[in-house]
């Protein structure tokens, strides 16, 4: 049987291990003590629209505790992957994998970085996930994982697709993933900020004329920054595919607003700040990206009292109307 770490106590971590519990030894793996003892206590919890399923797993705090791993799934928060990654390194058998199933831009570079780029694999997932209670969360989202299938070397990713599809997931395999990375990141920089500014849910954007112009315009900065690196989108229309995302997810939170809510970090770093970054590299204005990253930034210091500055020497946050207006064009 496959013995898998599972780096990440929150939603997903959540949602993954109940799942994979059925078919594989899971280990959760984590620092959040609460979610680590609801596991320990009662199992982990899915709440879903046909009911309830529950799952026990093994939990550490500590990766020295963790017997040799086959897979290492990492569901943390983007500015969390340094860590996960060492801990995957430790935990991990010589031949063992490191999946990341993260948002946003970056994570796979870390991975190959601390474990080698063999041993790295890319994953794209729309499923989705909210946390009620330390290893409790709801189902809010069906969707499917994309696999990366490296040309040379296509067994590693096949064995954990095989896995995956064993737990009741929708897996595709790809030789390359570009395409569906930025089609994520076009629906994430849109929706997530906004709606953790606004502290609204997904379906309030097309409710809000003013806040669907922002998101819009959010979605095309997006796009042509892909469109400029030379990387076809899987949809023709940005802001067609934003708005269908919203009324399929109209009741849902984002994680960034939960994470706001919480007064925790989020990974706008990844999503908006990283296209802002992009697009300053190689000539494409976003400046709704760039104020969107600097609002969450502003929001962050206010709850959390920390700011971690990535991309310095972005110029302070517009007011709302002007911001609005530029989105109006």
């Amino acid at each position: 049987m496959m013995r898998i770490a599972l780096l990440g106590t929150g939603a997903m971590g959540t949602l993954f291990g109940v799942r994979l519990a059925r078919v594989a030894e899971v280990w959760m793996l984590g620092t959040w003590a609460e979610a680590l003892k609801a596991a320990r206590q009662d199992g982990l919890r899915l709440t879903t629209a046909e009911g309830e399923e529950t799952a026990r797993v093994a939990t550490a705090a500590d990766p020295t505790e963790v017997p040799p791993c086959d897979l290492a799934l990492i569901l943390v928060k983007t500015y969390q992957t340094e860590r996960a990654a060492r801990w995957a390194r430790q935990v991990l058998r010589p031949d063992g994998i490191a999946l990341t199933l993260q948002n946003g831009l970056g994570p796979l570079e870390t991975l190959q970085e601390i474990l080698g780029p063999s041993r790295a694999l890319q994953g794209v997932t729309t499923m989705g996930a909210t946390l009620l209670a330390p290893g409790h969360a709801r189902l809010s989202g069906m969707g499917s994982i994309w696999l990366g299938a490296p040309s040379l070397n296509s067994k590693p990713s096949e064995r954990i697709a095989d896995i995956l599809e064993q737990a009741g997931f929708q897996v595709e395999l790809h030789r390359d993933l570009q395409g569906v990375i930025w089609g994520k990141l076009v629906v994430n920089t849109a929706i997530n900020p906004i709606t953790a500014l606004f502290d609204v849910p997904n379906g309030a954007l097309l409710e809000r004329s003013d806040l669907w112009r922002l998101a819009r315009g959010v979605a095309r900065e997006t796009a042509a920054v892909a469109g400029a690196q030379g990387i076809s989108l899987p949809f023709q229309d940005p802001e067609g595919f934003v708005a269908e995302v919203c009324r399929r997810t109209a009741e849902n939170s984002s994680s960034m607003r939960q994470d706001l809510r919480r007064g925790r970090p989020t990974e706008i770093d990844a999503l908006n700040g990283a296209v802002a970054a992009i697009g300053r590299r190689i000539g494409i204005p976003t400046p709704l990206n760039e104020a969107l990253w600097r609002w969450i930034k502003a929001a962050e210091e206010q709850r959390t009292r920390a700011v971690r500055p990535t991309f310095p020497g972005m110029p302070p946050p517009p007011a709302i109307a002007p911001l609005l207006e530029r989105a109006r064009s």
